[in-house]
């Protein structure tokens, strides 16, 4: 048997599903990537609801000046002027949603139009100027920080003048009050815009964090697909292959001496081929073992194994199967079928390598595991070098064993030396299994 070791991926079968699974992470992710690469932070939740409020609040303050305006100025030659404007500067900023809030020429247009109507507003009505404050909050939208710093500076000392003009003399409330108004709305609106770049951020790392999981996904269902399949083919077309490959040989040379014996051969051999063809179906849709699926439950499968093999070699080897303790009723089918695949790959190196004429299978039923052994008295090898017997020996078979094992969380366990033969022992624990006391330990695999 060969010792020798390579590492196999994390993950057992199933990375189709895996794929499939990364798949629909993946175009989730790309969608909102999309999405968000579409919207600048003035475009965030916390932000848009600003939006609206500042909306509203324009054109109550519009109304509420105009109101004013046609109350205490009544029939005087600039009413229509006022009303004219009014209804201009109200469709202007009706616009702006419609250019969006990105600095581009046209937008720069609009704030400018914007700006100029409600100054020469403010200059026949100083009532209206306080539809500066959403005003504050359109420049720091559409305009760079510098430029929009300028802008709600200007509108300040544009409300100052305006609040003075109406007063009856100097007020120092009139004075500071709009600074301190336009300094309050500066700061909200950079705050909110801070949120929502952070926002921004964030969502730029989960979708990062999303792709990475979902190529990471993709890599280790790849790498389970193919470990799957790798440990099937040798498990099974390998060994029925090589086994075909040995009968066809003596076939061909007893044909002429004794044919009976060479069309024997050739009869098994189909049998195998047959055999082998039913595996190779079974395990693309990634099946049971046809031993397993043909019902009797892994006690059976086993005897069954035991009796083709035994029938295969022809007198050079005998294979026996023992059960020891009562059987689990609920053993789990992918503990059946990791059992049998192990069994299998066993016993095809007992045939291939050890020279043995005798191997017994023995599957022992503990309260807590599941043990099987492979014992033969074959040439023995060295389990902590991984030397074997003279001609090499392949390298993938306890490599696929310890593979199934790591996926049910058991462990593979190798006793032999040379000329002594070796023994292989798979243990599976069972988890829903009753607790009971420590027994002696088992000696551990040195590959």
């Amino acid at each position: 048997m060969s010792a020798q070791v390579s590492s196999g991926p994390r993950s057992g079968a199933g990375g189709w599903q895996v794929e499939q699974r990364s798949r629909s992470v993946r175009s989730a992710g790309q969608a909102d990537a999309r999405s968000v690469r579409g919207a600048g932070p003035a475009d965030a939740p916390g932000t848009r609801a600003l939006a609206l409020l500042m909306h509203a609040a324009f054109f109550l303050l519009l109304g509420a000046s105009l109101t004013r305006f046609l109350l205490r100025h009544p029939g005087e030659a600039r009413t229509p002027w006022i009303i004219g404007l009014s209804v201009a500067l109200a469709v202007l900023y009706v616009l702006g949603p419609v250019l969006g809030s990105r600095p581009t020429p046209r937008s720069l247009v609009w704030l400018g139009a914007l700006v100029a109507v409600w100054m020469v507003l403010v200059v026949l009505a100083p009532s209206f100027a306080w539809c500066a404050v959403p005003l504050f909050y359109t420049g720091l939208r559409i305009l760079p920080p510098r430029a929009a710093l300028a802008l709600v500076a200007l509108l300040t000392l544009f409300v100052v003048a305006a609040q003075l003009r109406l007063a009856d003399g100097f007020d120092p409330n009139l004075v500071l009050a709009p600074p301190a108004v336009a300094a309050v709305a500066t700061a909200v609106f950079v705050h909110m815009q801070r949120q929502a770049e952070r926002q921004a951020e964030l969502i730029d790392d989960l979708l990062r964090t999303r792709r990475e999981l979902a190529a990471t996904e993709r890599r280790e269902g790849t790498l389970a697909e193919r470990q799957r399949l790798s440990m099937e083919i040798h498990d099974t077309l390998a060994q029925g292959l090589s086994s075909q490959q040995m009968l066809l040989q003596a076939a061909d040379r007893t044909w002429d001496a004794d044919p009976a014996t060479a069309r024997r051969h050739v009869r098994t051999a189909t049998g195998i081929a047959e055999r082998n063809l039913a595996e190779a179906r079974r395990f693309v849709h990634d099946l049971a073992p046809a031993d397993l699926a043909e019902g009797g439950g892994l006690e059976a499968a086993l005897n069954a194994l035991a009796a083709r093999e035994t029938a295969q070699a022809e007198g050079r080897l005998t294979v026996r199967c023992h059960v020891e303790g009562t059987p689990h009723s609920a053993l789990p089918d992918r503990v059946q079928s990791a059992l049998l695949r192990i069994a299998q790959g066993a016993l095809a190196n007992v045939t291939e390598h050890a020279g043995a004429t005798e191997a017994a299978l023995t599957l022992t039923h503990l309260d807590d595991r599941t043990v099987l052994d492979i014992a033969d008295n074959g040439h023995g090898f060295t389990p902590a070098t991984g030397t074997g017997p003279p001609g090499g020996v392949r390298g993938h078979g306890l490599p696929a064993m310890r593979a199934r094992l790591r996926q049910l969380g058991g462990t593979l366990t190798i006793e032999s030396a040379p000329g002594e033969g070796t023994v292989v022992t798979a243990t599976v624990p069972l988890t829903d299994a009753p607790a009971r006391p420590a027994g002696p330990l088992t000696p551990q695999d040195p590959a």
